[in-house]
């Protein structure tokens, strides 16, 4: 609908070769195309709630979305201890061969942990 007024704007209009419901120079065509607007416009509303509630029912029942984890539950252990002993984050990115980053990462997440523990 954006477009064909775009194109109304501009001067000229829309009218679909295969179709001749689809002609914006006409009333009975803006009529038409306004009303399929209006549906396509629903459904997408209808589309984007059923999409939200599957995904706060998913979260619900402890899905995880996003890219899975590099780590096992055994490995952020594993990095756990070795900060704690007080390796340095580069040398434990090394030692699983990962970048630092990835270690940051998982000592925040351990962090907001304990945080809402």
């Amino acid at each position: 609908m954006n477009i064909c007024e775009k194109i109304n704007h501009a001067g000229a209009s829309f009218q679909s070769l295969s179709e001749s419901w689809a002609d914006s120079s006409s009333p009975g065509g803006k009529m038409i195309l306004t009303i399929f607007a209006g549906i396509a416009e629903f459904e997408r509303e209808l589309i984007i709630e059923r999409t939200s509630a599957g995904r706060k029912l998913a979260q619900k029942n402890g899905v995880e979305f996003g890219r899975p984890s590099k780590f096992s539950p055994e490995q952020i252990d594993a990095v756990k201890t070795l900060i704690n002993s007080g390796s340095p984050v580069k040398q434990v990115a090394e030692t699983f061969k990962v970048h630092s980053a990835t270690i940051y990462r998982i000592l925040q997440k351990l962090d907001r942990n304990n945080i809402e523990a």
